[in-house]
């Protein structure tokens, strides 16, 4: 799997667009070249049963970063991915992706996002080709330059001989890999995948894994939540911890990991990864 090359590397872009042109001022430049893809602050939702699911989320997520966001089953890793992308309403609290608030610049931050979410929402008599090509008339993309696209990204994504077959045909990997092409279609900065490769075997795993890690490569920002701690370990530059609605870790992957405590895990007999032994201390009922 191997992105095409249509994403540029675009801090690079940026600098080189900054040349020239005087006055500048030092902490703007700063400031625009190390602006966040998400900014989530003081983020609360809370449901008409009374449920409380976040509260007072806050995190960053750098541009061009792969970022994980962990946390048990029902711990609010779903919800926060509703309110980032519009699916869910907040309580309170404010979200920006690249800095477009998602309440004032709805449209523009939502053209910056791909969603890959855990349900599979494709239609499975329509053909991976349209399937994709069909998604980016819903970005205005006109068909002329939807199809290429779109098969190239299913080319890269491993779906060339099966993009004109039906997708009833195509296993659980592969639906998987058609709704990244799918989210890519419109060439979004942002994309965030919720519990990608479950169910996906681990050759193809790592087939995945290494096509968006290149993806970051050329600039594009990834955040996902995974059940898979030693690949997000491995993966991951970032990483927020949550458990019941509340963020209770977050910083970069050796700053999360520097909270291991070997002695504690010889201690209690653990023989997992650190990121593993450090998100069960965090989440533990315990």
């Amino acid at each position: 799997m191997r992105p095409s090359g249509r994403y540029s590397r675009r801090n690079s872009r940026r600098t080189d667009s900054l040349i020239g042109i005087l006055p500048v001022d030092k902490a703007s430049v700063i400031h625009y070249l190390t602006m966040n893809a998400l900014t989530v602050k003081d983020v609360t939702k809370t449901y008409a049963t009374g449920t409380q699911a976040l509260k007072g989320v806050s995190f960053e997520v750098p541009e061009g970063d792969f970022f994980a966001l962990l946390g048990p089953n029902g711990a609010g890793k779903t919800t926060i991915i509703g309110v980032v992308t519009g699916l869910v309403n907040k309580t309170s609290g404010s979200v920006s992706v690249f800095e477009y608030n998602t309440d004032k610049d709805t449209e523009l931050a939502k053209a910056q996002i791909g969603l890959v979410g855990q349900e599979v929402n494709f239609n499975p008599f329509e053909k991976p080709f349209d399937i994709v090509v069909n998604q980016g008339g819903y970005y205005g993309i006109p068909r002329s330059k939807a199809m290429p696209r779109a098969k190239q990204l299913l080319e890269d994504l491993g779906l060339g001989e099966k993009m004109y077959q039906s997708a009833l045909t195509l296993s659980g990997g592969m639906k998987r890999r058609l709704m990244i092409a799918r989210a890519l279609i419109h060439e979004p900065r942002f994309l965030i995948l919720d519990e990608p490769t479950a169910g996906v075997d681990v050759e193809l795993r790592r087939g995945m894994w290494d096509y968006l890690r290149k993806l970051t490569k050329d600039g594009v920002t990834i955040l996902l939540t995974t059940h898979y701690l030693e690949e997000s370990e491995q993966l991951s530059k970032h990483v927020a911890i949550i458990n019941k609605g509340q963020i209770v870790a977050s910083g970069t992957m050796d700053e999360i990991l520097a909270m291991h405590d070997d002695k504690e895990a010889a201690k209690d007999g653990y023989r997992g990864g650190r990121l593993e032994e450090v998100f069960i201390k965090l989440t533990s009922e315990k």
